[in-house]
């Protein structure tokens, strides 16, 4: 399976045709599911370009989205960089009137049980966030309710691409107890190098304007679509044009 990762946290400021309204959001998801992307992760963002879990926001964003690309499941973040207070993050969760498919929890940020109990009550998927070099693969593997989060996310935040592959390599084998389906990516200049990685061990991926800027040949990414074409063109070992793919603009 490969996601599409639309915008993250990131800002015009580092990203100049990052998607951030609703409907930017929106155009942006179908041009990449048109290009071959399978599943959806964005960041509501409010009036001033930042993430926020509030509820008119979230209800915005992933209604948008699911009007352009009707059938493809949607998740958002739970960050703890759009509201600091783990008790609030979850109060927050359960006051979504429009809910996603799956949202994200990292595992490595204070109360992360507590928003995940929020999801699972409200029956919304968990990504289980997983941060290379950071105590969270243990502190998932002792939570009693590990066995249902839909995913989790091998999120490897080296960017010197060869320690990077190293910490994919030891948190993979760190994981190796889980039946549960992975997602393994990078970010920077280690996101195609991981996304190689997860190809050739038949891992589930992602790649978008959250996780890196530039095409493999490093030039600036024109938008998500583009990258998704890339990617896809990378996990087929570069057997030519994405099958997938209804905009030759962007192959």
């Amino acid at each position: 399976m490969l996601q599409v990762c639309l915008n993250g946290a990131r800002s015009r400021a580092e990203c100049s045709h990052l998607p951030i309204t609703p409907y930017e959001l929106a155009a942006a998801a179908r041009e990449a599911v048109a290009a071959g992307a399978e599943d959806i992760h964005l960041h509501p963002k409010d009036r001033d370009g930042r993430d926020t879990l509030e509820s008119a926001a979230v209800a915005a964003a992933v209604n948008a989205v699911r009007a352009a690309v009707p059938g493809v499941p949607i998740g958002v973040t739970t960050g703890a960089w759009a509201t600091a207070d783990p008790q609030v993050r979850a109060a927050q969760v359960r006051a979504w009137t429009v809910l996603p498919d799956h949202a994200s929890v990292n595992w490595h940020e204070d109360g992360a049980t507590d928003v995940a109990a929020a999801l699972l009550d409200r029956r919304v998927g968990i990504e289980a966030g997983i941060y290379s070099g950071t105590p969270a693969a243990q502190r998932f593997l002792d939570w009693p309710e590990s066995r249902q989060v839909l995913r989790i996310l091998a999120e490897i935040t080296e960017t010197a691409p060869q320690d990077a592959v190293h910490a994919a390599t030891d948190l993979l084998s760190d994981l190796e107890s889980v039946a549960t389906p992975i997602l393994l990516h990078g970010e920077d200049t280690a996101a195609w190098p991981i996304l190689r990685l997860a190809a050739s061990r038949g891992l589930d991926t992602r790649i978008g304007l959250e996780d890196v800027l530039h095409l493999p040949d490093g030039t600036p990414a024109p938008d998500n679509a583009a990258l998704v074409c890339a990617a896809r063109e990378t996990i087929q070992h570069s057997r030519g044009a994405c099958p997938r793919c209804t905009d030759p603009q962007h192959c």
